[in-house]
């Protein structure tokens, strides 16, 4: 299975894109900056995307035009057709670097929200003694991509596994049938920024990778099968075209 070059990526997250194309550069933050744009919804207006390294850690950061994390799903009562919000960095870090299978498809880190399902079983986020009802606080996750006519025409999805497979995954996969890892890595939310700093054995790795930043929103398939997870609405991405052009630390 071939990693996926960033132009069908492009192809792909395109489907969608509310906004139009915007400019890029690096700012005297660092990162991607991206112009504000008045038709997407502001608490997904990006307008800087950052990754940096501090020791073993690395540091996600994605600011917007409004408050970040202000806006959740509505709850909807059921698994089927519900949505999921994010904060999503595509990267070009091979998949194997988390723990999945070598070349498996495009490795994101994101920050999601979806109060119909909880998706992080080894952790309580919200602190009542049940780990399985707080999928709606924001948390975050490492996912596989890849296209899939059956999302839309040229749409994303997160990578299903057939059944019966056993393909290599991360520790803390939370056991659902997609290429998905909820490793606890406790997102930040600070005014227009939400930021997330996740520990690595090997940073140098992610120091030498590229990156974007992309608001969207996901859902759940209907009929709950494969593909289970589609994405069905990109507010922005930071790059405009999607090639990754973000640099760690730069």
């Amino acid at each position: 299975m071939k990693l996926l070059k960033p132009s069908l990526i492009l192809a792909a997250l395109l489907t969608g894109f509310a906004g139009g194309a915007s400019a890029h550069g690096t700012d005297h933050h660092g990162g991607l900056s991206t112009r504000a744009v008045k038709t997407v919804k502001a608490s997904f207006d990006i307008v800087r995307t950052r990754i940096s390294t501090e020791g073993n850690l690395a540091i996600f950061q994605m600011a917007v035009s409004g408050k970040a994390g202000a806006v959740r799903p509505s709850k909807s009562g059921k698994l089927a057709g519900s949505s999921v919000f994010s904060y999503v960095w595509p990267t070009s870090l091979d998949p194997s670097v988390i723990g999945f299978e070598p070349k498996a498809g495009i490795l994101a880190f994101a920050v999601t929200s979806h109060p119909d399902f909880d998706d992080t079983p080894l952790f309580d986020e919200n602190g009542d003694g049940d780990p399985n009802n707080d999928g709606d606080l924001w948390h975050s996750h490492w996912v596989v991509l890849q296209p899939d006519a059956a999302c839309g025409p040229g749409a994303l999805k997160v990578v299903d596994i057939p059944e019966g497979a056993k393909p290599r995954v991360p520790r803390t996969w939370p056991g659902l049938p997609i290429l998905i890892d909820s490793p606890g890595w406790t997102p930040l939310f600070k005014n227009e920024t939400v930021e997330v700093r996740v520990p690595f054995d090997d940073i140098g790795i992610v120091a030498a990778g590229g990156f974007d930043g992309v608001t969207a929103a996901l859902r759940v398939n209907a009929s709950v099968h494969s593909p289970l997870l589609c994405v069905a609405d990109v507010f922005k991405i930071a790059s405009g075209d999607l090639s990754l052009p973000g640099r760690v630390n730069q």
